[in-house]
């Protein structure tokens, strides 16, 4: 069973010890930073980020950040949005299904509107990042064109 759980003094250490494979470290920023960003976010946006610590059982497993986007907001097109700006299962959890379950689990949240309307929810990915891109696309993501700071940007319709 996948569960989200709040990043807390209990569990921080262990999020920021997650570890992606070396090939995979040039795609994906650090906890550390991703926290440190929900951090200032969560300091100077009107919603902060919603990070999120990934468990299967009781093992912590990965990491994701997710956040919402007014239409006035949203980098990527004219509707109010969710976007998952990192996810990540760490190096001895992969390859077991959970990063699917996970990314199920997102969307099935982001679905409840947890910050307010929207109609879709946005990610981007280096296209060199085939697992990545697999993953999402047999989600339901698709990509729409665009290449924000060399990554691919796809969209689910909520």
């Amino acid at each position: 069973m996948i569960e989200f759980r709040p990043i807390t003094w209990d569990n921080f250490d262990e999020c920021i010890q997650l570890q992606l494979t070396e090939a995979q470290k040039e795609y994906l920023a650090s906890n550390v930073y991703s926290l440190a960003q929900s951090y200032v976010a969560l300091l100077n946006d009107k919603l902060p980020a919603m990070t999120y610590a990934i468990y299967h059982h009781e093992t912590m497993i990965g990491f994701i950040m997710m956040y919402h986007d007014t239409a006035e907001e949203n980098e990527y097109g004219e509707e109010p949005c969710y976007g998952i700006l990192r996810f990540m299962i760490d190096y001895r959890y992969q390859n077991k299904g959970y990063g699917k379950q996970a990314m199920k689990k997102a969307i099935a949240y982001l679905k409840t509107l947890p910050q307010g309307e929207a109609t879709a929810i946005y990610l981007s990915y280096a296209p060199e990042n085939t697992v990545a891109k697999h993953l999402y696309i047999s989600l339901g993501f698709i990509e729409t064109g665009i290449i924000s700071d060399g990554e691919s940007v796809a969209r689910l319709q909520l």
